[in-house]
């Protein structure tokens, strides 16, 4: 188990806290410990599912009274350890420096475009207030989703008018692989099929990014039977939907499973651009659901994975190029990224990139990146040391 209270000060004022393997006293105590509620400005926490997360945000709002706080379960942390799995991350925003806001977007399942867009609109407004005179680019916004909600997609599309050059990113929250319930947490309450949104307007240059390892191939899957409203495919190709996906990646079929989903993704193009459509299951009767939207026509792609390290190594390098030196990574990495890193035995070495980059997040059941939802990518924002805000 990490040290309780074991933390990370950053030069932009952000201070990190994580704690992995412990119970939720642990986590709790490393909390009161570590952390100053006078110098917290907005906290951020991400938490195994394991912990009874009722208890948690209560005991938050007990340690940090009128702090405001948001967080989500997880599939997995990303620590001081780099991957790490049964604890706590905590990110605590300074009083200066940053400028946080944050609201919560209750019943997703049932969202309007007109309801996203007025929750950015008061959103902007109260950053205007708290900051006016605020110039262009210094902005951007955060999305924790209820990662079970399968709506996403109409979150993303029913904020982005209203944010307009602000950008986006964020993850949806998990439960392990279990699958059954993911919690929000928002200013001392908890929420499930909902979203969280937090603006952060900082003077400190940033840079928002996503980064995968995938690259299209030539062998087609159509999909030509299907449940929109569940992500469920019942057929590819006009054939059973199991069976089909697992002869053409040349699986087995009857052991079809998250590793091998994460080894052989499948991709749609967009724009001239591919982005991944993940699998979460197989079900009973051989149809698959999947973590992002899906419809009858929709051609997918199946896709060959590059080399991981290489990829993520390559992102940090840029981001580091581009910001004078990275002080500083929020990020957000799907499940199944780290699931493949596994298969591949080089979840030490992704670990350890993690770790030397100062990655704070967690292991998602999908990601945001600007106007979209994505799937088998990491994405965040890094706070750099030096240069000009992108």
């Amino acid at each position: 188990m990490s040290a309780p209270g074991a933390g990370e000060d950053f030069a932009c004022g952000i201070k990190a806290l994580s704690v992995s393997e412990a119970s939720l006293e642990e986590a709790i105590a490393m909390l009161r410990h570590g952390l100053d509620p006078s110098e917290v400005g907005f906290l951020l926490l991400f938490f195994t599912a394991s912990f009874d997360a009722d208890e948690l945000t209560e005991a938050v709002a007990r340690l940090f009274p009128g702090t405001p706080t948001a967080g989500c379960s997880t599939a997995g942390e990303i620590s001081s350890e780099g991957f790490s799995d049964g604890g706590l991350v905590a990110i605590a925003f300074p009083r200066t420096g940053f400028d946080v806001v944050s609201t919560v977007i209750p019943e997703v399942g049932r969202l309007s475009v007109d309801r996203g867009s007025e929750a950015v609109l008061r959103l902007k407004a109260e950053l205007a207030r708290k900051r006016p005179g605020a110039k262009p680019g210094k902005t951007f916004a955060l999305s924790l989703i209820d990662g079970l909600c399968m709506r996403e997609e109409a979150v993303v599309s029913s904020i982005d008018w209203a944010l307009g050059e602000i950008p986006l990113v964020g993850g949806s929250a998990g439960d392990g692989l279990a699958f059954r319930g993911t919690s929000l947490l928002h200013d001392g309450r908890l929420h499930r099929d909902a979203a969280v949104l937090i603006l952060v307007h900082t003077d400190h240059p940033f840079e928002v990014f996503k980064s995968d390892n995938f690259t299209p191939t030539d062998r087609k899957l159509v999909v030509t039977a299907s449940d929109p409203a569940n992500r469920t495919v019942f057929e590819l190709n006009a054939e059973v939907a199991a069976y089909e996906y697992a002869t053409v990646v040349g699986l087995d079929p009857t052991r079809l499973s998250p590793f091998g989903f994460a080894s052989h993704p499948m991709v749609v193009r967009v724009g001239g651009e591919y982005f991944c459509r993940s699998l979460r299951c197989t079900n009973a009767d051989g149809s698959l659901s999947f973590f992002c939207a899906i419809d009858d026509g929709v051609v997918l792609t199946v896709a060959k994975p590059m080399d991981l390290v290489d990829s993520i190594q390559s992102t940090f390098e840029r981001l580091d190029r581009d910001l004078g030196g990275i002080d500083w990574i929020l990020g957000f990495d799907c499940v199944l990224r780290r699931l493949d890193a596994q298969n591949r035995q080089v979840t030490h070495k992704v670990s350890e990139l993690y770790r030397r980059h100062r990655v704070y997040g967690f292991n998602t059941y999908g990601e945001q990146y600007r106007t979209m939802h994505l799937n088998q990518t990491f994405t965040g924002i890094a706070i750099g040391r030096g240069g000009a805000p992108r």
